[in-house]
């Protein structure tokens, strides 16, 4: 350092003594990043399934992915499944599970539904089931009879991370969200030599979403698939949303609210065969209501009349109420409306009931967060906490995310089709949300790519 500058920076007291020559000059102390590692832990475990013992080797651990640079940007969190003693284990069946949101983990498709594990979920109207203590019990359901299993968390949820080298824009969105996911796939497969397993995909949800434009990623980058399960679909979002303009959605739901009006007994007469009854409603509003809702203000009085009759029939709501809502009923009114007691039905399963603060509101509130939710969220906020560290002997310092809200607010909803020729054309069709929205043409040109690949659609609904 300069003399001159030395006065300037450290007082004139400084300047009486000797000066250091800047070659001599001390250094600070540089500490080396140290690159994050991957961690995994291994647990036994068994169960039975159709009378068939099943041992398995469960781990939970994580994944580093990394960008062209080779520089870690994220950590991703799973826990798989695969049966001990197989013969060829190699080309045992693997299939990669997650569930939606976006911004969700994937234990409710893990303890929730498909895994060996699951919780004994309460049932409606067992309030004092939805407290803890909840069970762990061994699941005779699961899938893993089949395939073995493994769960993904997407990025920002679970113990899933966003390293130093990564930034939330490059994970939280559908494109992002699949070439993580693309990116896990193909490096577990080679780390486990999977590559003659039979693939395949499961999603619920927004997973179902996710499962279309990856299943395109990984084909394009020749992981071809065998199967792609889709539970509670959306691959349209134009099927969900009510915009203005947007009647697919009144139709798509009646059949669900008359099934739901079925099963809380607001019907009157009350149908005797429920399968029956739901495909007359089907047929209903894939004909009589779809032609009333597309004449719009072209629909005369008395027809109009006639319609919200016999909607008020199929829904057990007041057919003033149809006429006011000019024959469109969101969910959100149905769920608060049908009980008529100041309760209000479950969005994701409508046997669950919770009451409402203030019913005159004209809507719950935004912490509202739905009777279905309400009752299993704690079950399956402490369960999973409590079988990761216990059973599964993974205990983290950081919190399992169960439900990023950071993930949800900040995701991009863009997404470039491929094109489809003749189907594409028309004006504005490529700035069009609905579009943008509409992830079915990716699944369709993986399908295309990849001819051996099967689908399997689940989605609920009320039985009889």
């Amino acid at each position: 350092m300069p003399r001159t500058l030395i006065p300037l920076l450290l007082g004139a007291a400084v300047a009486l003594a000797p000066a250091v020559h800047a070659a001599h000059a001390p250094r600070a102390h540089q500490v080396t990043p140290v690159a994050p590692k991957a961690r995994t832990v291994r647990t036994q475990g068994s169960v039975t399934i159709d009378g068939h013992r099943i041992e398995y080797t469960a781990t939970a651990g994580t994944l580093i992915l990394k960008n062209k640079a080779g520089q870690p940007t994220a950590s991703m969190f799973y826990v798989a499944y695969t049966e001990d003693g197989g013969h060829a284990a190699s080309q045992r069946p693997i299939t990669f599970a997650y569930n939606g949101g976006p911004g969700f983990a994937s234990a409710l498709v893990d303890v929730g539904g498909f895994g060996p594990r699951r919780i004994e979920w309460p049932a409606p109207g067992q309030v004092p089931a939805e407290q803890p203590p909840y069970r762990l019990v061994p699941n005779a359901d699961s899938i893993l009879k089949s395939t073995d299993l493994v769960f993904i968390d997407a990025v920002g949820t679970g113990y899933s991370r966003i390293l130093p080298a990564g930034k939330p824009a490059m994970f939280y969105g559908i494109n992002g969200d699949a070439r993580a996911f693309t990116q896990f796939i193909e490096r577990y497969i080679q780390q486990n030599d999977r590559f003659e397993s039979p693939k395949f995909l499961l999603g619920e949800s927004y997973g179902t979403t996710r499962s279309a434009v990856l299943a395109l990623d990984l084909v394009s980058h020749g992981v071809y698939l065998n199967g792609v399960i889709l539970c509670s679909t959306v691959l349209d979002f134009a099927t969900l949303n009510n915009t203005p303009g947007n009647d697919l959605p009144y139709e798509l739901y009646l059949p669900s609210y008359a099934a739901v009006a079925w099963y809380h007994h607001r019907l009157e007469p009350q149908p005797t065969h429920f399968r029956a009854f739901i495909q007359t409603v089907e047929r209903f509003a894939g004909g009589p209501y779809a032609h009333a809702l597309f004449e719009g203000s072209a629909l005369s009085a008395a027809h109009r009349q006639r319609i919200a009759a016999q909607l008020a029939r199929y829904t057990g709501l007041p057919a003033a109420l149809w006429q006011r809502a000019d024959l469109r009923v969101p969910l959100s009114v149905f769920q608060r409306r049908l009980l008529g007691d100041g309760a209000s039905t479950g969005r994701f399963d409508a046997r669950f009931t919770t009451p409402e603060l203030q019913p005159l509101l004209p809507g719950q509130g935004d912490s509202a967060a739905g009777a279905a939710t309400t009752a299993i969220w704690g079950a399956l906020s402490t369960s999973f906490d409590a079988y990761l560290r216990n059973g599964l002997h993974y205990p983290s310092e950081h919190l399992y995310v169960q439900s990023s809200a950071a993930a949800f607010k900040a995701w991009d909803w863009g997404r470039y089709q491929p094109p489809l020729s003749a189907l594409d054309e028309g004006v504005g069709s490529s700035q069009s949300l609905a579009r943008v929205r509409n992830v079915a043409p990716a699944l369709a040109r993986a399908m295309s790519n990849d001819p051996g690949m099967q689908l399997m659609l689940n989605n609920c609904r009320a039985t009889g």
